[in-house]
Formats: C-alpha cells, structure tokens, sequence
C-alpha cells in the first residue's frame, strides 16, 4: 500500500520538480516514514530524480527550449559541488543528517519567501569575465547544496539562472540538465557507500518519470508567464509547509 502511495507521490514530485523545484520536500519524508533510514532516503531519493530528469530533459530537448552549451557550462562547478556535498551526505550520521534537514528546510523556507524567480527573464547578457567566477562560484556552491540534500535545489538553481538572461521556460531546461549531470555523480558516491534502496528507488523513479513527462509538456505550452505563477505557488505551499512542520 505504502509503495502505491510512493508511486503518486513521486508523480507529483516529478511534475512539481521540473515545473519549479521542492519535489523532494514530499518524497525524502515519505521513504523516511516508510522505515528507511534519513541517509538511506536521501540516497534513495536520487535514483528518482535521475529518472525524472533523463526524461525531461529528453523532452525538453525535442520541444528545442534548450541551450545545451549553456547547461553543460554550468554543470562543471555543479557537479564539483555535488561530489563534495554528496560525500558529506554518507559520512554523517542519520541523527545528524535529519538535525541538518531541518536547519536546510528552515533556510529554504526564508529563500523561498523572497521568491528568486521574480528577476527571470529574457534579455541579452554580456558575460564578463567577473560574471562568469560569479556564476561559477554560485553553481558550486549550488552543487554542494544539492549533492547533500537534493530538497529544493531546484529554487536555488533557478535563482542562480537570474543572474543568466534566460526566461523561465529556458531556464527549467537548463535546471533539470543541470541536476541531471551532478545527479549521476551523486548517486554513484550514494550506491557506492549502501545508501540507496533499488526497489524503493525504482518505484519511486517511474512515478517521476510520469510526472518530469507531463511537467515537461506544460512548462513549454504554457510559457514564461505561466510558469511564474506555478513557482510562485510552489514557493509559498512550501514555505507554508515547512514553517507549519
């Protein structure tokens, strides 16, 4: 009963995290609930993600919204970060990494409320060369973020493509290319220290694969404006959840 109830919610987890980010605020509670350790879901919770963004961005590829030099640029510092925050995850202890979930999720929370995705928008950048350290440190640091948690990068990623001069549209693209590449990495350091449940996973990972397909064909119907909106709402379900838990 509770791998159907998996299986839903990584639907919903996999539309709401290529759409906007925070996904895994549902699903890393719920494989804890289900007996697995706090690193065990952690790990787990990747398998998911992985998934849900081969998918996406497969499709996001085919609607031609991606900007894959871009992506691939970005994905460097990233996935440097990731194999060090990933690391961190599988040495702490399990009381220890839920003691820093709460502090993260509290963090995300007041992050969330200053909604990063106002500043999105097309316009022409000049990257100089002190932009370019800005939003290599920035993706690092982003990396490290989500190498250690996953839950919400997807908010930090899409705050940091501000500073890029892409719109919403292209920017979830770019997102969940971004989390794609440092998500392998990741998960390999996670299988490699016994941190990840195959079943759990998998169940989990079709469900996101559902939800990436389906997020995926409404972020590129519905446009910039559109998108803007169900981040804005994501933020604030989030922010209101985390504050109230």
């Amino acid at each position: 009963m509770l791998e159907i109830l998996l299986f839903i919610v990584g639907i919903i987890s996999g539309f709401i995290n290529v759409m906007a980010g925070g996904g895994s605020f549902l699903t890393i509670p719920l494989l804890i609930f289900m007996g697995l350790p706090p690193t065990v879901a952690n790990g787990t919770n990747r398998l998911g993600v992985f998934l849900q963004s081969l998918f996406a961005v497969r499709k996001f590829n085919q609607y031609k919204v991606f900007n894959l030099n871009f992506a691939l640029a970005v994905s460097i510092p990233a996935t440097i970060g990731a194999i060090f925050g990933a690391y961190l995850a599988t040495i702490i202890s399990d009381a220890a990494f839920k003691k820093y979930l709460a502090i993260i999720m509290i963090a995300i929370t007041f992050i969330s409320i200053l909604n990063p995705v106002k500043n999105i928008q097309s316009k022409e950048m000049q990257y100089s060369l002190a932009r370019k350290i800005i939003i290599f440190i920035v993706f690092t640091l982003i990396g490290i973020y989500g190498g250690f948690v996953q839950a919400g990068v997807g908010f930090l990623i899409l705050a940091g493509i501000s500073l890029t001069g892409f719109n919403l549209v292209e920017g979830n693209a770019i997102k969940t290319f971004v989390i794609m590449v440092f998500t392998i990495f990741a998960l390999i350091i996670f299988i490699a220290n016994n941190k990840v449940d195959f079943l759990l996973g998998i169940i989990l990972g079709i469900g996101n694969m559902i939800g990436a397909l389906l997020g995926t064909k409404v972020t590129v119907e519905k446009g910039h404006n559109f998108i803007q909106k169900v981040v804005i709402a994501c933020i604030i379900i989030f922010a209101l959840k985390l504050l109230l838990s």
